[in-house]
């Protein structure tokens, strides 16, 4: 992979509907690629279906009439690591620690976007919102050097 720029950071807010979160998706997808991340990599990949999952958690589940989300996509860590936070206004739908994830049956619609998450970021995690507003970040990181892969996770609060 190319040098990735340093610190670079993409946040915008988007309305809580599946609209909104394909959007995120589209939008985050071109900026990755602008930042040396390019679409055809299997990183791209894995850091585009990480951000859908949580930007679907967030519309789904973590939904408030009349409220938006906020992404925050963000290339840290002298450019070694991409970032993802999204936060939402619901406050009393938290997602369950990585250790409480449950497998979903096989006649189960749902149930398997935070598997994914676990299975592709190197960590992730959530906590209440950082200006003390209603509602929680579920975050998630994954690595950008080549030594490292989005392949294991490790839980973080």
């Amino acid at each position: 992979m190319p040098h990735a720029p340093l610190d670079r950071t993409f946040a915008v807010r988007f309305t809580s509907t599946p609209r909104g979160a394909r959007l995120a998706r589209r939008l985050a997808a071109h900026r990755l690629d602008d930042w040396g991340v390019p679409y055809d990599s299997r990183r791209h990949e894995a850091i585009v279906l990480v951000l859908a999952e949580l930007t679907a958690n967030a519309v789904r589940h973590g939904r408030v009439p009349g409220r938006d989300f906020h992404l925050a996509l963000q290339v840290v860590a002298h450019g070694r690591t991409v970032r993802i936070e999204v936060t939402d206004t619901r406050a009393e739908r938290v997602p369950p620690r990585p250790g409480a994830l449950r497998v979903p049956g096989a006649e189960d619609t749902g149930g398997r976007g935070l598997l994914l998450v676990a299975a592709l970021a190197s960590r992730w995690g959530w906590h209440p919102r950082p200006d003390g507003g209603p509602g929680k970040t579920v975050w998630a990181e994954c690595a950008l050097t080549e030594e490292s892969s989005c392949t294991s996770a490790t839980f973080m609060t």
